[in-house]
């Protein structure tokens, strides 16, 4: 039963009797279990573990298990299990924190525990606008120094919105970094353009040896793979070591794609979306020479964030991919067989607010964030 109810049953039932009852405290509290839900093979408990988190965008876990959070507005938070606090940021890049841009996403080096390096993304002002980069920092106790622009994507547009901005490291230690289409649609087909593409990177920034446009005159050579909307999703498959990533189409047509060299998603010449104003858009739903989803949303759930599961906390969650959503605030989780969505649950609909990012934490739990004014931290455990 939710808290409101709760309240509302207990102040009749003082009216009733004539009496006073305290009143609910606690369920502001860390650790504090908000409710339990029952999935189609489990019932799990939901925790509140911190509030206070200003639009929340991105999280990390470090390899002492405290856990990193960007916020939108420019700050970046450590969550130490107990308690939060704000991360110092000297010599930090200017960012721009206008519409959907700000603070972005957040990941350790592979090799945190010897170089103390963090990798971010967020929206760099320009001239004329911004664009999505990515740079790097130390952390060093709470305070996050030495910063360096490695990367500033080229994507010709002054709108704030469709960074894209998430980023994974895969097992080879390169660097996979989305990027937008920036309001500007057809810029997703270029390939002199950073915009609407996937981008795989050297620790460096520099393009990964092996890109399919390193050796082209006419195409950026950081491009991996292009024809995309706003992905904002990106998690490495544990079976298979692929890239698998989550973008927002626009009224319906969200997709889940696997990430494969030089191939293009086709954005926005095929989509299973609308305009929001009515109407198709491009030549349909399929081209021989573009790749087609694993998986697409019709109507949009605004897939943010998403995780593979392989902790030991939900044996029978392991191996299912988990999707954070903004519209209809839940989390998805999907069974995969042989790179097919198998089946397909709805969690937490509308439980904590739009949810941006899950991840699994060093302990086999699932860990989300809800982005809102008043964001909080969010922890899933077996009942």
């Amino acid at each position: 039963m939710h808290l409101h109810k709760i309240k509302f049953l207990l102040s009749i039932i003082s009216l009733a009797l004539g009496c006073s009852i305290p009143p609910l405290t606690g369920f502001a509290k860390a650790n504090e279990i908000i409710e339990r839900f029952t999935s189609e093979k489990i019932t799990f408990k939901l925790h509140r573990l911190t509030k206070n988190l200003d639009h929340p965008w991105g999280m990390a876990f470090l390899p002492d298990d405290r856990l990193l959070i960007t916020e939108r507005n420019g700050k970046l938070k450590i969550f130490d299990g107990s308690s939060l606090k704000e991360i110092t940021l000297t010599d930090f890049p200017d960012i721009y924190t206008r519409g959907q841009g700000g603070l972005l996403d957040v990941t350790p080096h592979p090799n945190f525990s010897e170089n103390n390096l963090i990798y971010f993304t967020y929206s760099h002002p320009l001239s004329s606008g911004s664009t999505t980069a990515l740079a790097q920092a130390k952390l060093q106790g709470n305070v996050l120094s030495n910063s360096q622009i490695l990367f500033i994507a080229k994507t010709r547009s002054d709108t704030s919105h469709h960074y894209g901005s998430r980023i994974k490291f895969d097992r080879q230690g390169f660097l996979f970094m989305t990027v937008g289409d920036r309001g500007q649609r057809h810029n997703a087909q270029r390939l002199d353009l950073h915009a609407g593409k996937i981008l795989r990177l050297t620790e460096n920034g520099k393009p990964a040896p092996g890109n399919p446009f390193v050796n082209h005159s006419n195409a950026l050579p950081e491009i991996y793979s292009f024809g995309h909307r706003n992905p904002q999703g990106l998690s490495l498959n544990p079976a298979t070591g692929d890239i698998w990533l989550s973008e927002h189409g626009p009224r319906g047509g969200d997709e889940l794609n696997i990430i494969q060299s030089g191939k293009n998603y086709g954005w926005p010449i095929i989509t299973y979306g609308k305009e929001y104003i009515g109407g198709s858009i491009g030549q349909g739903t399929h081209h021989p020479n573009m790749s087609q989803p694993i998986h697409q949303w019709t109507p949009s759930i605004a897939p943010a964030g998403i995780t593979f599961y392989t902790g030991e906390a939900f044996p029978s969650w392991q191996g299912n991919l988990f999707t954070s959503a903004l519209k209809f605030k839940l989390l998805v989780r999907q069974e995969i067989k042989n790179n097919k969505v198998v089946l397909e649950e709805r969690l937490l609909e509308g439980e904590v607010g739009r949810i941006r990012a899950v991840t699994q934490g060093p302990d086999g739990l699932l860990y989300l964030i809800s982005d809102e004014s008043d964001g909080a931290l969010y922890r899933l455990s077996p009942l």
